[in-house]
């Protein structure tokens, strides 16, 4: 440990901890209702009324690095499994449901709509995100195509609290390995004649020689200083959100978020031709926005509008290497993409007791792949028209069952590929979506119940299809849509001064787009199997004064057959068990600490050699964080210096993403946030 880290260790013999956080609603489509009599700090389990089991953070409540990825934020979301790829990606997977069908949205946008159909969370930045749902299911059609698997919805431009006083806040930070991070960010509020608006803005930085190899696990080439080879990043970001709302209700918000990377990427170990890849630039640049009527009377009753546009225009340049000495470059992939989505959402009152809700949804996605030279255009258009409504059965505050609201919705989804970089196109393919959901209050309040049932399709992507990824993939034309059919039902108790969530969900993906190997060591995807997912989800957050104490485990049976042969293989990188447990606690004036144990099952993954299947150990990673509060009085007001140490995988345990790529190994970073 160097010096700088012995120093801060008697700094932080005073300190410890996560800060306090409080639950921000969702706003529609995906309308979340709770048990209202509890006020619980941390991570909060809730539901929609769509009959899906969500989950609402605050980022002020993780202890995560300084200048953080979207990846180390959900690495510490329950519900979610994380994983790095072998082209340095980082996947999520939810109820075993892989990153290809879980979406994520930012203020609306679909980041995930793109040339792979999935977001790469380990360099979008996440300084500009407020909060954070994560719906485990589907809960609403209205969000577009490919929306079947969950939904992880980060606010930035929307969440603009009117409310606040303008504001500035800092952190830097340095980790044991060399790396360091700052960020800021500022708020102004102002006025107008025809109403109250407000604005955040801000940048980061972060500079990283690499991560820490665990103590177990050797490179095949020597290194001095313990990083994993290649594992370099340096990355710049920064964003504009602003949201303003008239007198009369109407609204408009802005969200503009860029950043620029360069970076390189873990080799896999024991791989015979592992991806000796390095990415000289990444970009990216993502602007949403939108605006509504705010509720207005009809001739009919009550309802709104809501149109929303977004861009996300990226740009990927990859160097593939001769050696793991990283002097050769031997191949070069270019890749510019720019997704077009706009989305017009309505609903409106149907008498006293219903709602209607629809959406059309538009996006085309434009990808052109310069390989070696050799220069291809690709282009998919989607589109999607979904209707729901939604009833409350019952809705009586003074009775044992309060609220009951049953909600149906269905939907049609196209997709069309006009370019296909000169391979033969896919066609217009055409499918059909469909949701039922029931939630209730009951027990006084005390409880609330949920039940729902969907089933919806995924185009598949345009690398998928047609890609060859410098000559590591052969590209299938004939790939069709896998389906979802997804069922939970759950409880959601109230237990002392916090909250107790229990979920069984059962996914059916038929169709299954998987990976496949051939004897020369190439790749193709094809549909070929059915995957079963049969689960069960425990979330604990219980308040004992000042204490907040803690958990989640998930445990999945999933299963991958051939329904053509009845045989059965291993799915790859969904561990059947996960969990965590935590506690924050106070411990003296202005001083606190927590203690986290998180648990990854066993699972398997397939050898980059062979294509066996091989099962990956499980194991435990203990965390902890200590934190010190410094408050001042000034010219200006009350400012707040909080310090803090964050310890990572403390018993620096060897954990596998995926065959040859083991996780961080041991590391510590020393924060300073003034606000």
């Amino acid at each position: 440990m160097n010096r700088i880290l012995r120093r801060a260790f008697l700094i932080f013999a005073l300190a410890g901890g996560l800060t306090p956080v409080t639950v921000a609603a969702l706003q529609q489509p995906d309308t979340v209702i709770r048990i209202g009599r509890i006020e619980v700090q941390g991570q909060r389990p809730a539901t929609t009324v769509g009959g899906a089991s969500a989950l609402e953070i605050e980022l002020d409540s993780l202890a995560v690095p300084a200048a953080a990825s979207v990846e180390e934020v959900f690495r510490q979301l329950p519900g979610i499994h994380v994983r790095t790829n072998s082209r340095g990606e980082a996947e999520i997977a939810v109820r075993g449901s892989e990153s290809r069908q879980v979406a994520v949205l930012l203020d609306g946008a679909p980041i995930t709509l793109g040339w792979d159909a999935r977001a790469d969370v380990s360099i979008l930045p996440a300084g500009a995100v407020t909060d954070i749902t994560l719906i485990r299911g589907l809960s609403s059609l209205l969000h577009g195509p490919n929306v079947l698997g969950g939904i992880v919805e980060m606010r930035v431009g929307r969440s603009v609290d009117l409310s606040e006083t303008a504001s500035v806040s800092a952190t830097g930070g340095l980790d044991s390995e060399g790396g360091f991070g700052a960020s800021a960010v500022a708020y102004a509020p102002f006025e107008t004649d025809d109403g109250e608006g407000g604005i955040r803005f801000g940048a980061g930085f972060r500079d990283s020689p690499g991560f820490v190899l665990p103590g177990a696990v050797t490179e095949p080439v020597a290194t001095d200083d313990d990083l994993r080879l290649n594992t370099d990043r340096r990355n710049l970001s920064g964003f504009l959100a602003g949201r303003f709302v008239g007198d009369g209700g109407a609204w408009a918000a802005l969200t503009a978020s860029t950043f620029g990377a360069r970076r390189g990427i873990a080799a896999e170990l024991g791989a015979d031709e592992p991806r000796l890849w390095r990415y000289p630039a990444v970009r990216r640049t993502i602007v949403a926005a939108s605006s509504g009527t705010g509720d207005r009377d009809t001739p009919l009753g009550r309802g709104d509008l809501e149109l929303s546009v977004s861009l996300d225009d990226n740009h990927t340049e990859i160097e593939s290497f001769a050696t793991r000495a990283y002097d050769q470059v031997v191949g070069t992939e270019i890749g510019d993409g720019l997704t077009t989505t706009a989305r017009l959402l309505g609903d409106h009152s149907l008498g006293q007791r219903g709602e209607l809700s629809g959406a059309f949804t538009y996006s085309d996605i434009r990808h052109e792949a310069d390989e070696n030279g050799q220069v291809r255009a690709f282009q998919q258009r989607l589109t999607s028209l979904a209707v729901e409504t939604a009833w409350r059965l019952v809705d009586d505050p003074t009775a044992g069952v309060q609220n009951v609201r049953l909600s149906l919705g269905g939907a049609w989804d196209r997709g069309t590929t006009p370019r296909t970089g000169g391979l033969e196109s896919l066609g217009t393919i055409d499918d059909w979506g469909g949701r039922v959901g029931l939630s209730a209050v009951v027990a006084d309040g005390a409880a609330l119940v949920h039940a729902g049932i969907s089933r919806r399709g995924r185009f598949p992507s345009l690398r998928e299809t047609y890609s060859e990824s410098l000559d590591r993939f052969v590209p299938n034309p004939d790939l069709s849509p896998e389906h979802l059919l997804a069922a939970e039902a759950g409880v959601t108790l109230a237990a002392g001064d916090g909250e107790v969530q229990i979920v069984g969900f059962r996914h059916r993906l038929n169709d299954a787009i998987r990976r496949i190997t051939f004897e020369d060591g190439r790749r193709m995807r094809v549909n070929s199997e059915r995957l079963v997912s049969t689960g069960l989800e425990v979330m604990v957050s219980q308040s004992i004064g000042p204490a907040l104490l803690g958990g989640d485990l998930t445990l999945q049976s999933v299963t991958l057959t051939d329904p053509g042969t009845s045989i059965s293989s291993e799915p790859e990188n969904l561990p059947e068990t996960d969990g965590r447990l935590f506690a924050q606690v106070p411990l003296l004036a202005h001083v606190s600490g927590s203690i986290e144990l998180d648990y990854t099952g066993s699972q398997f993954c397939q050898d980059p050699n062979t294509g066996a299947d091989v099962e990956l150990d499980g194991g435990s990673w203990w965390n902890a964080t200590l934190s010190r509060l410094f408050q001042f009085d000034g010219r200006r007001g009350r400012r707040s210096v909080q310090t803090r140490l964050l310890g990572r995988n403390l018993g620096d345990q060897v954990l596998y993403d995926q065959c040859g790529l083991p996780r961080a190994g041991r590391s510590f970073e020393v924060q300073i946030r003034v606000f």
